[in-house]
């Protein structure tokens, strides 16, 4: 699978948003969007032009790849699929990427950043109602339940993982055991469920072109 290489806080400020690319190392007194929230580059500083409606539905579209940390072959797969489904297009877009294994894992607390929770999924970290998966892009469904695959030495930092992260909100559609080391899909995230300021429909035009 391919990822990106380089520095991530760029990232967040080409967007003008923090994305929490790096989990909680972003709420840091280092973290350098507080310190320059302008876009990177030698020009950054510089009065930005009116952006047109395309460069619109194009930041938009970038803003939620980076996001879930997803290049833009797998992205646009998504939107293919969701198109094909009936309902709103963008909202079942949003859906598919909130299910993700990687993503739930992060939104269950037991790892800092998405890109960590990845890592421990491709690490064989983690199993799906008792069976080992190690695809990040999994698509999870009602009622399953994710569990740790944990090693003695690793208990203590995902017990420091899980006392951090919950302080973020766990959503409503997932159970935290802390015990056990697991979640439980309750049920499916709906748009609400999100946490960030998307405008979707920017996607799906941007698509429909």
């Amino acid at each position: 699978m391919a990822r990106r290489i380089g520095s991530m806080c760029r990232l967040c400020r080409r967007e003008g948003i923090k994305l929490f690319i790096k989990g909680t190392r972003c709420v840091s007194a280092k973290c350098s969007f507080d310190k320059r929230s302008y876009s990177p580059g030698q020009h950054g500083q510089r009065r930005r032009t009116k952006v047109s409606d395309y460069g619109m539905q194009l930041r938009e579209k970038q803003k939620v790849k980076r996001i879930y940390g997803i290049l833009e072959k797998q992205f646009r797969g998504y939107f293919q699929k969701s198109e094909r489904q009936k309902g709103v297009t963008g909202e079942i877009l949003l859906q598919m990427l909130e299910r993700r294994l990687d993503n739930v894992v992060f939104r269950s607390c037991f790892a800092a950043s998405r890109a960590q929770a990845r890592q421990i999924v491709k690490h064989n970290g983690i199993a799906v109602n008792g069976s080992k998966v190690n695809i990040p892009s999994y698509l999870i469904k009602k009622d399953d339940v994710i569990s740790m695959n944990i090693k003695d030495e690793n208990k203590k930092k995902i017990e420091e993982n899980i006392k951090v992260n919950k302080d973020r909100g766990l959503p409503k559609w997932i159970n935290l055991d802390e015990a056990k080391f697991s979640a439980t899909v309750l049920d499916l995230p709906d748009r609400d469920d999100v946490g960030f300021p998307i405008e979707e429909q920017l996607i799906v035009e941007l698509y429909s072109k």
